[in-house]
């Protein structure tokens, strides 16, 4: 399906794994060009080497999007390489402080909004003269469920992505006219390092596998995900590329959920 967006250029965060690694690959195949940042370069290169591009259309530049200076460093290696965006995905995040809330201090609140709410601020206000300028842009930010269906022991990470949406909303009413469409998608336990570590933890603390983590985890926490299942990157990365796309050229201010129905209201 030809989206529309061969000859775009887009920067992706949080792209060493996961939805991030998923969606570079899936706009790669659209024929845009695509500028991959996660805080390792290391691992960043093989990430890059994993998605086998080698007609120069991917590039690959480490960043923390919790520090002004790195942005500005990245935005002036994405200017030299690719010139200015058209697209931005945010994907970088992290679980971040767990427990009941007088479990958590101010430290976990702290370092946790720093990465899941102003990255993201700190990486839009960066780069968002890029995707004013050609009249045309795209601007998509991942969320999750927890912003929507808060969960008592992930308390800073769900009040942060409920500030991500938030934030995501006004920034479609101000910029829209200018061409510059901005939505979120809204993922809920997708097969990424994140859960598997989630996973890893629980099946530690119960004394069960890896795999019986899994379906206690659905069977106790997640009840409503109908497909008793985590989800696979690609299908968030699906839902991304679209709303990276032409053919969402009437979607602004929307929240995509991906969530195997996990959210339990309408």
């Amino acid at each position: 399906m030809d989206l529309g967006i061969s000859g775009k250029k887009a920067l992706v965060t949080g792209a060493d794994s996961g939805i991030g690694w998923h969606t570079a690959r899936q706009l790669l195949s659209e024929g845009v060009t695509v500028v991959i940042s996660d805080r390792d370069q290391e691992k960043l290169d093989a990430a890059a080497a994993a998605l086998g591009a080698s007609d120069g259309r991917l590039f690959a530049f480490a960043a923390d999007i919790r520090s002004t200076d790195d942005l500005a460093a990245l935005h002036g290696r994405v200017a030299e390489a690719v010139g200015e965006i058209d697209i931005l995905v945010q994907s970088a995040g992290i679980t971040g402080a767990q427990g009941l809330f007088h479990e958590i201090d101010d430290e976990g609140w702290t370092s946790t909004l720093e990465t899941d709410l102003l990255g993201p601020v700190r990486l839009v206000r960066e780069f968002l003269p890029d995707l004013r300028s050609g009249g045309w842009g795209r601007l998509v930010l991942v969320a999750s469920e927890d912003a929507l269906q808060p969960y008592d022991d992930e308390l800073p990470y769900c009040a942060a992505k409920a500030g991500v949406m938030s934030f995501a909303k006004g920034l479609s009413r101000s910029y829209a006219t200018e061409g510059l469409l901005v939505n979120t998608v809204g993922p809920a336990f997708i097969n990424t390092p994140m859960t598997d570590a989630m996973m890893t933890k629980r099946s530690e603390q119960r004394g069960s596998s890896f795999d019986e983590a899994i379906d206690s985890f659905l069977e106790e926490e997640r009840p409503y995900m109908e497909l008793k299942r985590r989800g696979e990157p690609d299908e968030v990365a699906s839902v991304i590329t679209f709303l990276c796309s032409e053919a969402a050229s009437f979607v602004n201010g929307s929240n995509y959920r991906v969530d195997s129905g996990s959210v339990a209201t309408i």
